[in-house]
C-alpha cells in the first residue's frame, strides 16, 4: 500500500469525525479508533506499518487541532474554517500536521503536492487550488 493510499484512509476518518463529534469527553479516544478501523476496512488491506500510519496521522491531526485551525484561519481571511468544505479542510488540517507538526515532518511541497492530488479525487472543481493556495501561504508563513 503507498503513502497516498494511506492519507486516503486518514482523510476518510477526518472526515468522519469531523461530522460526528462525541457526546462526552470521555468518547473521544473510542470514536477515534472507530473512525479509523472503519476507514481501514473498507479500503485495500494494509501493512502493521501502514495502519500506524493511518492512526499517526489522525492522531497528531487531532491531537494539534486548535494550531492548526488557528494556521489555516490566518492563512485564509476570507473564509472562517469552519466554513470550508468538509473534505477541503480535513485535507488542509493533514497537510499541516505532516508539514509541521509530525514526528518526522514532511517537505511542504510534498505535502502540498498530496493533499492537492487528493483534493482533485475527492474534492470539488475548485478544491485543489483551494487547497494548494491555503497550504501555500501556511507554508510562507511559518518561513
Amino acid at each position: 500500500m503507498s503513502r497516498r493510499q494511506a492519507r486516503e484512509a486518514a482523510l476518510q476518518a477526518l472526515f468522519q469525525l469531523d461530522l460526528n463529534h462525541a457526546d462526552e469527553a470521555g468518547q473521544e479516544e473510542m470514536y477515534e479508533s472507530l473512525a479509523i478501523d472503519t476507514a481501514l476496512s473498507e479500503g485495500e488491506a494494509m501493512s502493521a506499518h501502514d495502519r500506524a500510519f493511518v492512526r499517526a496521522l489522525v492522531h497528531g491531526t487531532r491531537e494539534h487541532l486548535e494550531e492548526i485551525d488557528a494556521k489555516i484561519a490566518h492563512a485564509s481571511r476570507e473564509w472562517k474554517v469552519e466554513r470550508m468544505a468538509v473534505v477541503d479542510r480535513n485535507l488542509t488540517r493533514m497537510a499541516t500536521y505532516e508539514m509541521q507538526f509530525a514526528p518526522e515532518k514532511l517537505t511542504p511541497n510534498i505535502a502540498i503536492n498530496e493533499a492537492v492530488e487528493l483534493a482533485k479525487k475527492y474534492g470539488t472543481d475548485e478544491s485543489s487550488r483551494y487547497v494548494n493556495g491555503i497550504l501555500g501561504a501556511i507554508m510562507k508563513n511559518a518561513q
